[in-house]
């Protein structure tokens, strides 16, 4: 029985300790292609469809999308590509 409550709580610290290094991120994304009112919805809806994104801003003014995400379920190349696949390529904004 000792080594069953042993070998439960290994497993729980491991799992505690890999959330722990979950990091939450946020990064700006300069938008191309948005040239009407409806292009920042259809780019916060590509963004929010990509696992681990929590939240997206896009402001059509500043053609920038602002992207809070999980960092150990989605990275940089995942939110560009989802971004590009909807019509509006977009970058790291420096």
């Amino acid at each position: 029985m000792s080594k069953l409550l042993a070998s439960a709580a290994i497993a729980v610290s491991i799992l505690a300790s890999s959330s722990a290094l979950a990091a939450e991120k946020t990064i700006t994304l300069a938008v191309k292609n948005m040239y009407c009112a409806d292009c920042p919805f259809i780019v916060r809806k590509s963004l929010e469809a990509v696992p681990g994104v929590s939240n997206a801003v896009v402001s059509y003014k500043d053609k920038t999308a602002v992207v809070t995400y999980d960092d150990t379920r989605v990275d940089i190349a995942a939110l560009t590509r989802a971004t590009t696949e909807a019509g509006y390529p977009s970058a790291p904004r420096s």
